[in-house]
């Protein structure tokens, strides 16, 4: 994890891109959103997404599995080199979670992430507050996910 002082607004970083299967698609709603489109090739074609569309969950629980696997690898990377590495702070939620095409079988959708604000936070000085736009494009080129996350970030100095 980097401090809040080595963000900037307007960074922007790719975390990776996953294969949306209909295996998986299936597996996923099976355990957590069992709607007919989602779990029935036949269903999903009729529906208005024109074919077994993943749950919008699905998408966004993958980003952020990328999301914590590029943090992971940036602090090994980080401690490797001998740096110092700030503490992970939570978040205190998102907004602007938008589906904004279906990610049908078959689609690989790459995932980024790109600072859009920070700020120091006035109740806990020690931390920043910043925001990321996180977004899923497809295979065409075309935005598919995009959601606004807030997270703390430990500030340099800042004693915890």
């Amino acid at each position: 994890m980097r401090f809040f002082e080595d963000f900037e607004i307007g960074q922007r970083r790719e975390l990776g891109s996953f294969t949306f299967t209909a295996e998986l698609i299936r597996k996923f709603a099976r355990q957590f959103d069992p709607q007919r489109f989602h779990l029935d090739e036949e269903e999903g074609r009729k529906s208005l997404f024109g074919g077994l569309a993943a749950s919008g969950w699905h998408v966004a629980s993958v980003c952020m599995k990328l999301l914590v696997a590029d943090g992971q690898r940036r602090t090994s990377e980080a401690l490797a080199r001998g740096e110092e590495v700030a503490a992970l702070g939570p978040s205190p939620g998102f907004r602007e979670l938008r589906w904004v095409k279906p990610v049908l079988a078959g689609d690989t959708i790459s995932f980024a992430s790109e600072i859009a604000s920070l700020r120091v936070s006035e109740k806990r000085p020690q931390w920043g507050v910043l925001e990321a736009r996180h977004t899923g494009t497809n295979q065409r080129g075309e935005l598919a996910f995009s959601v606004l996350a807030t997270a703390f970030a430990q500030r340099r100095n800042g004693e915890l």
